[in-house]
């Protein structure tokens, strides 16, 4: 198990239950490496201002966490971690390697907030 403060996810099923018990979901599939310390941080900086995303991190070298690594949308990803948004159970944005908080909050802001604000009008 990572040693972060984020929920973790240990199985592909309990990902599965996951995105089909949330609306939108935040998952960072990596290691405690240089790259992906900053990932994690950033995502528990903002957990609390995106009370509507649930957000997860799974260990890359887990033989589970196969359900993220082989997805269409990570094929050609080289730099972990290998970061993937869900919303209503369908992948909406992935993305590899070391993000900063502005860049994760523009991807939660435009995939999931704004996609709420739109269906709501």
């Amino acid at each position: 198990m990572l040693n972060t403060n984020l929920k973790h996810l240990q199985t592909a099923s309990e990902l599965e239950k996951t995105i089909k018990e949330n609306e939108n979901v935040m998952v960072c599939c990596g290691r405690m490496g240089p790259m992906c310390i900053p990932v994690y941080g950033a995502m528990e900086r903002i957990e609390g201002d995106y009370p509507d995303v649930a957000f997860y991190d799974m260990e890359f070298d887990n033989p589970e966490s196969k359900i993220i690594r082989s997805l269409p949308e990570c094929k050609n990803f080289r730099g972990l971690p290998f970061t993937v948004y869900y919303k209503n159970g369908e992948v909406v944005a992935a993305t590899p390697s070391i993000q900063t908080k502005d860049q994760i909050t523009e991807i939660i802001e435009r995939e999931f907030v704004a996609k709420k604000e739109k269906k709501n009008a």
